[in-house]
């Protein structure tokens, strides 16, 4: 789920879908084509480092292309720009959560409520079950808040801090964290992308989320099972240096469960159905609170300070909510756990945003979208390549639109009609997607899922994209199923 919007106050499913009779599907895909050949040569030439701009200007061109493809085809200069202002605009609520989210981290991090969690967790979760415990713990509590981008942005940092003290790959507990995260994101009746997707084929809540878990939880458990091998097979460093991690954990901070208040508040308040927003912000302000209470020392060494009066102790929240802040240590293991970067560090998430929003609005623009759209439709004539049609579309949407919503209702929109033409039931295209639309919105780095859980959690879409086994593995189950006719539902005949 995106938290930058509630459906009762955008009405996303009558988002209007602009065609293009005048563009022909291989002048739509040509941006497309252009779009992923520059990615992959820029990503070729910088690696891991295209994300710290180079992609974001490749995004630019993307959308240049597109916008010259669009004045080929008659569409104006003013249009381009009008959707591409309607895109930037959903993202405002993204924006400010991404925002928040790095102030939160600050004020967690200096309060010592993430010291805390990985100081508790060091002692509870074992290295062999860490990844599967990962797995559960995100799924609890996305399933709990409905939104996979808090559980990343609470328990999900916590969670990289104590997997990085113990020696596994940051990729493979991102991939832990998400898989949970998507998984309760997918069937909470409180995520706005489980709301929408009935919405859009024509069916109720609870009949899709009940229809759903056919296919989902499938893939869950064989995401669990893989975690649990790679637990027993994987090498790790944590068991022989825990003990000094928690040594010089408790010499950095005052460690006390009374920390663990505050994320505690954050959870109830989700689930309570307060604005993520306002939740966050709360979250960041107790954060501050507990830090001056518990901290004091922490919160002076931040300010520069020896002795902490008002004037340091502000300076030294402030310092933590909006740059990078670092507390000394004299482990250079635990350096990397002990520095947050505040707001400061979520720019270049929101740079990537915006860029994407660009490309993906011309593209809307001049078409293209609904031109793709219509020739995936046009290209199969069975059951099978109905579901396969519209799992592509949503992966391809994901991919050009970069948008996990218009994934969901661009082909809710395109293929309700053909669904039921071959006498399918709504659920088959809500379940469809949900399993191709929602979950694999985070598989790339510039859709607003990518680059949000990747600025968040501090670990690059290509590192654990591998590892996000549920998210990938969902579309291949829902294709599975229609392949066999497992569980797809017909029309009811009067």
């Amino acid at each position: 789920m995106q938290d930058d919007k509630n459906l009762s106050e955008i009405n996303i499913e009558d988002q209007k879908i602009i065609e293009n009779k005048e563009l022909n599907i291989w002048e739509a895909m040509f941006p497309v084509l252009a779009l992923v050949a520059m990615l992959a040569y820029n990503v070729f030439v910088f690696g891991d480092d295209a994300l710290s701009g180079s992609n974001q200007f490749v995004l630019l061109l993307g959308g240049a292309v597109a916008a010259i493809v669009g004045f080929r085809n008659k569409v104006s200069y003013k249009t381009m720009i009008e959707e591409v202002a309607e895109n930037i605009k959903s993202t405002a609520g993204a924006i400010l959560i991404l925002l928040m989210v790095g102030a939160l981290a600050g004020t967690w991090l200096i309060s010592g409520i993430i010291p805390s969690m990985i100081y508790y967790g060091l002692q509870v979760l074992n290295p062999t079950i860490f990844l599967a415990a990962c797995l559960i713990i995100c799924a609890v509590i996305s399933i709990a808040t409905g939104s996979s981008w808090t559980t990343s942005a609470t328990v999900g940092i916590a969670l990289i801090g104590i997997g990085e003290a113990l020696g596994i790959s940051l990729g493979m507990t991102a991939g832990a964290v998400l898989s949970g995260a998507y998984f309760g994101d997918k069937m909470s009746p409180m995520s706005d992308t489980t709301n929408l997707a009935p919405a859009m084929a024509g069916t109720d809540l609870f009949t899709h989320i009940k229809y759903m878990a056919f296919t989902t939880i499938p893939t869950v458990v064989i995401t669990l099972i893989i975690f649990l091998i790679l637990g027993f097979t994987i090498n790790t460093s944590g068991e022989a240096d825990t003990n000094v991690l928690l040594i010089d954990i408790n010499k950095a901070f005052n460690i006390t469960p009374w920390l663990f208040i505050v994320p505690v508040v954050v959870i109830v308040l989700i689930v309570k159905k307060t604005p993520p927003l306002a939740a966050l912000l709360a979250g960041t302000i107790l954060g501050a609170i507990f830090a001056l209470i518990f901290q004091p020392e922490v919160v002076a060494q931040v300010a520069g300070v020896d002795s902490l009066d008002f004037s340091s102790g502000y300076k030294g929240i402030l310092q933590a909510i909006t740059v990078e802040t670092s507390v000394a240590t004299e482990n250079e293991a635990l350096a990397d756990l002990f520095t947050a970067g505040g707001m400061s560090k979520m720019l270049g998430t929101i740079w990537l945003i915006l860029c994407a929003m660009v490309f993906g609005g011309i593209m809307d623009a001049i078409g293209a979208l609904a031109r793709i759209s219509s020739f995936m439709l046009s290209l199969f004539d069975s059951v099978f390549g109905l579901f396969a049609s519209t799992v592509f579309t949503c992966i391809g949407l994901n991919f050009t639109a970069s948008d996990q919503y218009l994934a969901i209702v661009v082909p809710g929109k395109m293929y309700a009609k053909a669904f039921k033409d071959k006498g399918l039931a709504p659920e088959n295209l809500s379940r469809t997607l949900e399993d191709s639309g929602t979950v694999t919105s985070v598989l790339i780095p510039w859709n607003t899922c990518g680059a949000y859980h990747s600025g968040v959690l501090g670990v690059s879409v290509f590192d654990y994209a591998l590892y996000a086994i549920f998210n990938w593995l969902s579309p291949f189950m829902t294709l599975i199923f229609a392949a066999f006719k497992i569980k797809i539902k017909e029309l009811a005949t009067k």
